[in-house]
Protein backbone atom coordinates (compact mmCIF):
# COMPACT_ATOMS: atom_id res chain seq x y z
CA UNK A 1 0.00 0.00 0.00
CA UNK A 2 1.73 3.27 -0.87
CA UNK A 3 0.71 6.60 0.93
CA UNK A 4 0.34 10.07 -1.14
CA UNK A 5 2.37 12.44 -0.37
CA UNK A 6 1.00 14.90 2.17
CA UNK A 7 1.12 18.63 0.15
CA UNK A 8 -0.20 20.51 2.44
CA UNK A 9 1.89 23.57 3.64
CA UNK A 10 1.05 24.62 7.29
CA UNK A 11 2.13 28.14 7.64
CA UNK A 12 1.86 30.20 10.81
CA UNK A 13 -1.16 32.74 10.58
CA UNK A 14 -0.13 36.00 9.38
CA UNK A 15 0.02 38.88 12.39
CA UNK A 16 -3.08 40.82 12.54
CA UNK A 17 -2.94 44.64 12.31
CA UNK A 18 -3.34 46.84 13.42
CA UNK A 19 -1.81 45.74 16.61
CA UNK A 20 -3.51 48.12 18.90
CA UNK A 21 -5.50 50.61 19.54
CA UNK A 22 -4.43 52.07 22.89
CA UNK A 23 -2.86 55.50 22.45
CA UNK A 24 -0.91 55.81 25.63
CA UNK A 25 1.98 52.91 24.43
CA UNK A 26 3.47 52.01 21.30
CA UNK A 27 2.93 48.09 20.27
CA UNK A 28 5.60 45.95 21.51
CA UNK A 29 4.97 44.21 17.85
CA UNK A 30 6.65 47.73 16.29
CA UNK A 31 10.24 47.68 17.57
CA UNK A 32 10.29 43.88 17.29
CA UNK A 33 9.09 43.66 13.32
CA UNK A 34 11.32 46.81 12.24
CA UNK A 35 14.12 45.23 13.50
CA UNK A 36 13.98 41.87 12.55
CA UNK A 37 11.27 42.42 9.14
CA UNK A 38 10.90 45.43 8.24
CA UNK A 39 9.09 44.72 5.87
CA UNK A 40 6.46 42.13 6.68
CA UNK A 41 3.12 40.38 5.47
CA UNK A 42 -0.24 40.99 8.24
CA UNK A 43 -3.50 40.35 7.30
CA UNK A 44 -6.18 43.14 7.46
CA UNK A 45 -8.72 44.47 8.73
CA UNK A 46 -10.86 43.22 5.75
CA UNK A 47 -9.24 40.13 5.89
CA UNK A 48 -6.73 40.39 3.06
CA UNK A 49 -2.62 40.41 2.71
CA UNK A 50 -0.80 43.36 2.78
CA UNK A 51 2.60 44.56 3.35
CA UNK A 52 3.79 46.32 6.72
CA UNK A 53 6.55 48.70 6.43
CA UNK A 54 7.66 49.38 9.74
CA UNK A 55 11.37 51.51 9.10
CA UNK A 56 11.79 55.21 8.61
CA UNK A 57 13.94 54.47 5.85
CA UNK A 58 11.90 52.06 4.11
CA UNK A 59 8.54 53.78 4.75
CA UNK A 60 10.07 57.09 3.21
CA UNK A 61 10.63 54.92 0.12
CA UNK A 62 7.38 53.80 -0.47
CA UNK A 63 5.36 57.44 0.06
CA UNK A 64 7.98 59.07 -3.06
CA UNK A 65 7.69 56.32 -5.63
CA UNK A 66 5.16 56.77 -7.44
CA UNK A 67 5.05 52.83 -8.38
CA UNK A 68 3.00 53.28 -4.68
CA UNK A 69 -0.08 54.25 -5.72
CA UNK A 70 -2.80 55.77 -3.07
CA UNK A 71 -5.53 56.39 -5.74
CA UNK A 72 -5.37 52.46 -6.99
CA UNK A 73 -5.76 51.61 -3.45
CA UNK A 74 -9.95 52.01 -4.18
CA UNK A 75 -9.96 50.04 -7.77
CA UNK A 76 -12.02 47.20 -7.66
CA UNK A 77 -10.45 43.48 -6.89
CA UNK A 78 -7.41 45.01 -5.32
CA UNK A 79 -6.61 44.06 -1.46
CA UNK A 80 -8.18 46.16 0.91
CA UNK A 81 -7.22 47.56 3.76
CA UNK A 82 -10.68 48.11 5.24
CA UNK A 83 -13.60 48.59 2.95
CA UNK A 84 -14.42 52.04 1.92
CA UNK A 85 -16.75 54.54 3.73
CA UNK A 86 -16.58 57.11 0.96
CA UNK A 87 -16.95 57.01 -2.94
CA UNK A 88 -14.06 55.30 -4.60
CA UNK A 89 -13.52 58.43 -6.58
CA UNK A 90 -13.16 60.62 -3.31
CA UNK A 91 -10.05 58.38 -2.10
CA UNK A 92 -7.15 60.70 -4.12
CA UNK A 93 -8.84 63.81 -3.62
CA UNK A 94 -6.16 66.22 -3.85
CA UNK A 95 -5.44 64.46 -7.20
CA UNK A 96 -8.94 65.21 -7.78
CA UNK A 97 -9.05 68.57 -6.69
CA UNK A 98 -5.40 69.44 -8.96
CA UNK A 99 -7.65 67.23 -12.04
CA UNK A 100 -10.33 69.96 -11.87
CA UNK A 101 -7.99 73.38 -11.67
CA UNK A 102 -8.95 73.79 -8.21
CA UNK A 103 -5.71 73.67 -6.61
CA UNK A 104 -4.83 76.95 -5.79
CA UNK A 105 -8.06 78.40 -4.27
CA UNK A 106 -8.20 74.84 -1.99
CA UNK A 107 -4.15 75.75 -1.00
CA UNK A 108 -5.02 79.25 -0.44
CA UNK A 109 -7.77 78.41 1.97
CA UNK A 110 -6.02 76.25 3.88
CA UNK A 111 -3.40 78.93 4.53
CA UNK A 112 -3.54 79.84 7.90
CA UNK A 113 -2.35 83.27 6.84
CA UNK A 114 -5.24 83.72 5.61
CA UNK A 115 -6.41 87.15 7.00
CA UNK A 116 -7.70 87.09 10.50
CA UNK A 117 -7.54 82.98 11.03
CA UNK A 118 -5.05 83.03 13.71
CA UNK A 119 -7.17 85.67 15.52
CA UNK A 120 -10.09 83.81 14.94
CA UNK A 121 -8.26 80.60 16.44
CA UNK A 122 -7.20 82.43 19.63
CA UNK A 123 -10.46 83.92 20.37
CA UNK A 124 -12.53 80.37 19.76
CA UNK A 125 -10.11 78.70 22.04
CA UNK A 126 -10.82 80.89 24.74
CA UNK A 127 -14.18 80.87 24.43
CA UNK A 128 -14.57 77.41 24.55
CA UNK A 129 -12.14 77.43 27.72
CA UNK A 130 -14.38 79.95 29.33
CA UNK A 131 -17.49 77.33 28.51
CA UNK A 132 -15.39 74.67 29.95
CA UNK A 133 -14.67 76.56 33.15
CA UNK A 134 -17.78 77.44 33.63
CA UNK A 135 -19.10 74.37 34.20
CA UNK A 136 -16.28 73.49 36.48
CA UNK A 137 -14.27 70.45 36.66
CA UNK A 138 -14.22 67.75 35.05
CA UNK A 139 -14.50 68.30 31.86
CA UNK A 140 -14.31 66.00 28.70
CA UNK A 141 -11.61 67.57 26.78
CA UNK A 142 -11.89 65.59 23.14
CA UNK A 143 -15.74 66.91 23.06
CA UNK A 144 -16.16 69.96 24.58
CA UNK A 145 -12.83 71.20 23.20
CA UNK A 146 -10.87 69.64 20.68
CA UNK A 147 -13.90 69.03 18.24
CA UNK A 148 -15.58 71.90 18.61
CA UNK A 149 -12.23 73.93 17.76
CA UNK A 150 -11.42 71.92 14.95
CA UNK A 151 -14.71 71.73 13.36
CA UNK A 152 -15.47 75.67 14.05
CA UNK A 153 -12.03 76.34 12.14
CA UNK A 154 -13.30 74.35 9.10
CA UNK A 155 -16.92 75.87 8.65
CA UNK A 156 -14.54 79.16 9.07
CA UNK A 157 -11.92 77.98 6.59
CA UNK A 158 -15.40 76.68 4.03
CA UNK A 159 -17.39 80.01 4.45
CA UNK A 160 -20.05 78.49 6.07
CA UNK A 161 -22.01 79.11 9.03
CA UNK A 162 -20.44 77.58 12.24
CA UNK A 163 -24.49 76.54 12.94
CA UNK A 164 -23.61 73.96 10.03
CA UNK A 165 -20.41 71.70 12.29
CA UNK A 166 -22.75 69.21 14.74
CA UNK A 167 -24.64 68.61 11.12
CA UNK A 168 -21.13 67.96 9.71
CA UNK A 169 -19.79 66.54 12.75
CA UNK A 170 -22.35 63.46 12.63
CA UNK A 171 -21.68 61.66 10.00
CA UNK A 172 -17.58 61.78 10.84
CA UNK A 173 -18.20 58.18 13.45
CA UNK A 174 -19.01 56.35 10.61
CA UNK A 175 -17.03 57.85 7.60
CA UNK A 176 -14.09 57.44 9.38
CA UNK A 177 -14.27 54.23 10.93
CA UNK A 178 -12.68 50.87 9.92
CA UNK A 179 -14.62 48.10 8.95
CA UNK A 180 -13.76 44.68 7.09
CA UNK A 181 -17.45 45.46 5.36
CA UNK A 182 -19.09 48.11 3.60
CA UNK A 183 -20.93 49.92 6.24
CA UNK A 184 -24.48 51.20 5.64
CA UNK A 185 -24.74 54.38 7.24
CA UNK A 186 -21.89 55.25 5.19
CA UNK A 187 -23.56 56.06 1.88
CA UNK A 188 -26.55 57.68 3.68
CA UNK A 189 -23.99 60.46 5.74
CA UNK A 190 -22.34 61.30 2.63
CA UNK A 191 -25.45 61.58 0.25
CA UNK A 192 -26.81 63.75 2.83
CA UNK A 193 -23.72 65.49 3.59
CA UNK A 194 -23.04 65.94 -0.37
CA UNK A 195 -26.71 67.33 -0.63
CA UNK A 196 -26.53 69.71 2.49
CA UNK A 197 -23.16 71.39 1.40
CA UNK A 198 -24.20 71.44 -2.36
CA UNK A 199 -27.54 74.20 -0.89
CA UNK A 200 -24.84 76.24 0.70
CA UNK A 201 -22.95 77.29 -2.75
CA UNK A 202 -26.49 78.70 -3.69
CA UNK A 203 -26.76 80.59 -0.09
CA UNK A 204 -25.62 84.34 -0.70
CA UNK A 205 -24.03 84.20 3.02
CA UNK A 206 -21.52 81.47 1.92
CA UNK A 207 -18.50 83.31 1.72
CA UNK A 208 -14.60 81.43 2.46
CA UNK A 209 -13.59 78.50 0.13
CA UNK A 210 -17.22 77.66 -0.73
CA UNK A 211 -18.01 80.98 -1.61
CA UNK A 212 -15.41 80.94 -4.16
CA UNK A 213 -15.67 78.07 -5.36
CA UNK A 214 -19.64 78.82 -6.31
CA UNK A 215 -18.69 81.88 -8.27
CA UNK A 216 -16.84 79.69 -10.43
CA UNK A 217 -19.99 78.54 -11.37
CA UNK A 218 -20.19 82.02 -13.48
CA UNK A 219 -16.74 81.12 -15.22
CA UNK A 220 -17.06 79.63 -18.78
CA UNK A 221 -13.59 78.54 -17.69
CA UNK A 222 -14.94 76.62 -15.36
CA UNK A 223 -18.21 74.86 -16.92
CA UNK A 224 -16.41 71.25 -16.24
CA UNK A 225 -17.55 72.07 -12.86
CA UNK A 226 -20.80 70.75 -11.24
CA UNK A 227 -22.38 71.20 -8.21
CA UNK A 228 -21.48 68.26 -7.01
CA UNK A 229 -18.07 67.92 -7.45
CA UNK A 230 -17.74 71.40 -5.85
CA UNK A 231 -19.98 69.93 -2.55
CA UNK A 232 -17.45 66.95 -2.83
CA UNK A 233 -14.42 69.43 -2.26
CA UNK A 234 -16.20 70.71 0.66
CA UNK A 235 -17.74 67.78 2.07
CA UNK A 236 -14.07 65.64 2.28
CA UNK A 237 -12.25 68.87 3.25
CA UNK A 238 -14.24 69.67 6.70
CA UNK A 239 -14.45 65.32 7.07
CA UNK A 240 -10.55 65.11 6.86
CA UNK A 241 -9.49 67.74 7.89
CA UNK A 242 -11.70 67.86 11.18
CA UNK A 243 -9.92 64.43 11.91
CA UNK A 244 -6.96 65.27 11.99
CA UNK A 245 -6.38 67.97 13.44
CA UNK A 246 -9.10 66.98 16.03
CA UNK A 247 -7.41 63.71 16.41
CA UNK A 248 -4.01 64.93 16.63
CA UNK A 249 -4.26 67.78 18.94
CA UNK A 250 -6.30 65.05 21.30
CA UNK A 251 -3.42 62.64 21.28
CA UNK A 252 -1.28 65.83 21.80
CA UNK A 253 -3.17 65.96 25.11
CA UNK A 254 -2.89 62.55 25.95
CA UNK A 255 0.78 62.10 25.80
CA UNK A 256 1.12 65.63 27.96
CA UNK A 257 -1.37 64.75 30.57
CA UNK A 258 0.46 61.12 30.75
CA UNK A 259 4.33 62.93 30.28
CA UNK A 260 3.95 65.91 33.16
CA UNK A 261 7.36 66.49 32.48
CA UNK A 262 6.78 67.35 28.88
CA UNK A 263 3.59 69.19 29.37
CA UNK A 264 5.31 71.55 32.51
CA UNK A 265 8.08 72.33 30.34
CA UNK A 266 5.29 73.83 27.33
CA UNK A 267 3.59 75.40 30.22
CA UNK A 268 6.56 77.00 31.81
CA UNK A 269 8.33 77.66 28.46
CA UNK A 270 5.27 79.15 25.86
CA UNK A 271 8.04 79.89 23.54
CA UNK A 272 9.12 76.19 23.12
CA UNK A 273 4.94 75.33 22.52
CA UNK A 274 6.24 75.49 18.24
CA UNK A 275 8.86 72.95 18.62
CA UNK A 276 6.95 71.24 21.30
CA UNK A 277 4.16 70.07 18.62
CA UNK A 278 7.27 69.40 15.71
CA UNK A 279 8.25 66.92 18.72
CA UNK A 280 4.11 65.72 19.59
CA UNK A 281 4.15 65.07 15.74
CA UNK A 282 6.58 62.81 15.84
CA UNK A 283 5.94 60.55 19.14
CA UNK A 284 1.99 60.98 19.27
CA UNK A 285 0.20 57.86 17.97
CA UNK A 286 -2.71 59.57 16.34
CA UNK A 287 -2.86 57.38 13.49
CA UNK A 288 -4.37 54.76 14.16
CA UNK A 289 -3.83 52.28 11.26
CA UNK A 290 -1.46 53.03 8.51
CA UNK A 291 -1.33 54.96 5.23
CA UNK A 292 -2.13 52.61 2.25
CA UNK A 293 -0.27 52.36 -0.83
CA UNK A 294 -0.73 49.20 -3.93
CA UNK A 295 2.16 48.78 -5.90
CA UNK A 296 1.72 49.69 -9.46
CA UNK A 297 4.96 47.47 -10.64
CA UNK A 298 7.34 44.88 -9.22
CA UNK A 299 9.40 46.71 -6.79
CA UNK A 300 12.25 46.10 -4.60
CA UNK A 301 11.90 47.30 -1.13
CA UNK A 302 14.64 46.29 1.66
CA UNK A 303 14.99 42.59 1.20
CA UNK A 304 11.87 42.12 -0.27
CA UNK A 305 10.25 41.89 -3.97
CA UNK A 306 6.84 43.21 -3.79
CA UNK A 307 4.26 42.47 -7.15
CA UNK A 308 2.22 44.58 -8.97
CA UNK A 309 -0.65 44.66 -7.11
CA UNK A 310 0.22 44.20 -3.71
CA UNK A 311 -0.68 45.95 -1.00
CA UNK A 312 1.54 48.21 1.37
CA UNK A 313 1.00 50.01 4.72
CA UNK A 314 3.23 52.37 5.92
CA UNK A 315 3.68 52.43 9.36
CA UNK A 316 3.78 55.88 10.45
CA UNK A 317 4.49 55.01 14.25
CA UNK A 318 7.43 52.78 13.32
CA UNK A 319 8.98 55.28 10.87
CA UNK A 320 8.90 58.40 13.70
CA UNK A 321 10.07 56.15 16.55
CA UNK A 322 12.97 54.25 14.19
CA UNK A 323 16.29 55.24 16.10
CA UNK A 324 18.47 55.08 13.47
CA UNK A 325 16.65 58.38 12.34
CA UNK A 326 15.88 59.47 15.44
CA UNK A 327 18.04 58.91 18.14
CA UNK A 328 16.33 58.11 21.57
CA UNK A 329 12.97 58.10 20.18
CA UNK A 330 10.93 57.90 22.94
CA UNK A 331 12.90 60.87 24.50
CA UNK A 332 10.77 64.03 23.87
CA UNK A 333 13.14 66.97 22.84
CA UNK A 334 12.09 69.91 22.02
CA UNK A 335 15.57 70.36 20.60
CA UNK A 336 16.08 67.78 18.56
CA UNK A 337 17.36 68.92 15.31
CA UNK A 338 15.55 66.94 12.95
CA UNK A 339 11.96 66.31 14.70
CA UNK A 340 10.49 67.69 11.38
CA UNK A 341 11.24 65.11 9.37
CA UNK A 342 8.40 62.76 10.72
CA UNK A 343 6.45 61.26 8.24
CA UNK A 344 3.05 62.40 10.48
CA UNK A 345 1.83 64.18 7.08
CA UNK A 346 2.78 61.67 4.70
CA UNK A 347 5.13 62.11 2.27
CA UNK A 348 5.77 62.37 -1.67
CA UNK A 349 2.89 63.33 -3.92
CA UNK A 350 -0.12 62.93 -1.30
CA UNK A 351 1.97 65.10 1.79
CA UNK A 352 -0.30 66.69 3.66
CA UNK A 353 -1.74 70.11 2.06
CA UNK A 354 -2.66 71.90 5.41
CA UNK A 355 0.79 70.96 7.36
CA UNK A 356 0.97 74.84 8.42
CA UNK A 357 -2.49 75.08 9.20
CA UNK A 358 -2.11 71.85 11.32
CA UNK A 359 0.33 73.43 13.06
CA UNK A 360 -0.86 76.64 13.81
CA UNK A 361 -4.36 75.32 14.99
CA UNK A 362 -2.50 72.68 17.38
CA UNK A 363 0.02 75.54 18.47
CA UNK A 364 -2.62 77.95 19.49
CA UNK A 365 -4.69 75.61 21.24
CA UNK A 366 -1.98 74.43 23.57
CA UNK A 367 -1.12 78.25 24.27
CA UNK A 368 -4.47 78.92 25.45
CA UNK A 369 -4.98 75.78 27.32
CA UNK A 370 -1.57 75.66 29.16
CA UNK A 371 -1.77 79.38 30.24
CA UNK A 372 -5.53 79.23 31.18
CA UNK A 373 -5.32 75.70 32.70
CA UNK A 374 -1.98 75.16 34.03
CA UNK A 375 -2.65 72.59 36.20
CA UNK A 376 -4.55 70.57 33.99
CA UNK A 377 -4.78 66.80 34.68
CA UNK A 378 -6.54 63.56 33.75
CA UNK A 379 -9.34 62.95 35.85
CA UNK A 380 -9.15 59.27 35.83
CA UNK A 381 -6.27 56.97 35.65
CA UNK A 382 -4.59 56.77 32.19
CA UNK A 383 -6.11 53.41 32.15
CA UNK A 384 -9.15 53.90 32.77
CA UNK A 385 -9.43 55.92 29.36
CA UNK A 386 -11.89 53.98 26.58
CA UNK A 387 -9.96 53.44 23.24
CA UNK A 388 -12.20 53.99 19.99
CA UNK A 389 -11.67 51.10 18.07
CA UNK A 390 -11.99 50.35 14.08
CA UNK A 391 -11.22 53.96 13.42
CA UNK A 392 -8.60 55.67 11.36
CA UNK A 393 -8.02 57.46 14.30
CA UNK A 394 -6.60 56.55 17.41
CA UNK A 395 -8.55 58.52 20.26
CA UNK A 396 -10.06 58.10 23.04
CA UNK A 397 -14.02 57.83 23.32
CA UNK A 398 -13.28 60.68 26.08
CA UNK A 399 -10.62 63.13 27.61
CA UNK A 400 -11.90 63.50 31.76
CA UNK A 401 -9.42 66.40 32.78
CA UNK A 402 -9.33 68.19 35.87
CA UNK A 403 -7.35 71.58 36.53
Amino acid sequence: MTTAPDTRTDHPPLPRFPFSWDGTRVPAEVAALRTATPVRRVRTIAGDEAWLVSSYELCAQVLKDDRFSLKDTSAPGVPRQYALTIPPEVVNNMGNITGAGLRRAVMKALSPRTPGLTEWLRAEAHRLVDLITADGPTADLRGAFCEPYSAGMHCRILGIPQTEAPAFLRSLDIAFMNSPCPVTGARLNWDRDLARMAALLDDPATGGLMGELAALRDDPGHAHLTDAMLATVGVTLFGAGTVSTSGFLTMALVYLLTHPIARDLLRDRPDLIGPGVEELLRVNLSIGDALPRLALDDVRLGDVDIRAGDLVLVLVEGANLDPDTFPDPHRFDVHRDNAADHLSFGGGAHYCPATALGRAHARIALEVLLDRLPDLALAVPPGQLVWRTGFMKRIPERLPVTW
